[in-house]
């Protein structure tokens, strides 16, 4: 097995961590600017994306102490239109999970076949970011509509 390029993993990691820190404040915002008939569900949703934020968050830092190196205190780019109807909320939304998933991938090519732990935890990440992408495609449809919303859905 090739050696693992330690410090491009982290640096990685790092921007991985400050994404989904990102990821937990902005769906934790949206929630608060969601008002309507489909309110609850949609907050009840956004919320769970914020955990799920904060989970990967989570995960990426015990991989960046796994390799002996130092989290980031930083928190990624913090994207607002300022308009806040539900369907700019999820246009914003596809726009930093296609980051994120982009950012799993470049893991992916620098561990791959070098680190079968890290490997597997940058495919199980592109796994669920990707069914994620997939799920904010669709809500962006409208009804009837199966072609996708998104060129980079899956």
């Amino acid at each position: 097995m090739a050696e693992l390029d330690k410090e491009a993993a982290v640096g990685v990691l790092n921007r991985i961590l400050e994404a989904e820190l990102a990821g937990v404040v902005r769906y934790t915002h949206y929630a608060f600017l969601v008002f309507g008939f489909g309110r609850i569900p949609i907050v009840s949703w956004l919320n769970a994306q914020a955990d799920e934020s904060l989970l990967h968050a989570r995960q990426a830092g015990e991989w960046i102490t796994t390799l002996g190196a130092y989290p980031s205190l930083a928190i990624g780019a913090l994207l607002d239109s300022h308009q806040h109807d539900v369907g700019a909320i999820l246009r914003e939304s596809l726009d930093t999970e296609i980051q994120a998933l982009g950012l799993y991938r470049e893991l992916l090519g620098l561990v791959e076949g070098r680190s079968v732990a890290l490997e597997e935890y940058a495919r199980q990440m592109i796994h669920a970011e990707e069914l994620h992408l997939a799920d904010v495609d669709k809500m962006l449809r409208k009804p009837g509509e199966l072609r996708a919303f998104s060129p980079h859905a899956i």
